[in-house]
């Protein structure tokens, strides 16, 4: 996968989430903000040339953002039907499972047998729950 196309994947999976269950405040936000910005420091040094400026690629995310930030739960869902396949809206729900899998306790192995994924990214989304502002942390404890 092109890392250019790393953040966009997480800013789908963020979108997607939050509007599963109309989830919309400006924690959910920030904590986009904060997991993209990061992702995009990893991906500095191995980063392909982007054909868009920094500018333009922030205002974008600004604006996707701001999708999630609304109180239609129907036109959240809507866009995420429109701007997702349904392969990757399949992803997407697969990689949240995950998540609530990990946070019940249940074993990588497991999780691997359960889904058919492989334990790279069980292992990618263990590591991002457990990171100290996870935005899957501050998801998961909202919905309890």
């Amino acid at each position: 996968m092109n890392h250019d196309r790393k953040p966009f994947f997480r800013l789908k999976y963020l979108l997607y989430v939050c509007s599963k269950k109309n989830l919309l405040y400006k924690t959910y936000y920030d904590s986009i903000i904060v997991t993209m910005n990061n992702n995009e420091k990893q991906n500095e040094a191995s980063a392909a040339p982007s054909t868009i400026s920094e500018e333009m690629f922030e205002q974008a995310k600004n604006e996707l953002c701001k999708i999630i930030t609304t109180n239609d739960e129907q036109l959240v869902r809507e866009f995420c039907e429109c701007i997702f396949t349904p392969a990757e809206i399949k992803d997407l729900v697969n990689r949240w499972l995950l998540v609530k899998e990990i946070d019940k306790g249940t074993t990588q192995r497991e999780i691997a047998r359960k889904f058919g994924m492989s334990l790279c990214k069980i292992t990618r989304g263990s590591k991002e729950l457990s990171k100290p502002d996870s935005a899957f942390r501050k998801v998961l404890d909202t919905l309890k």
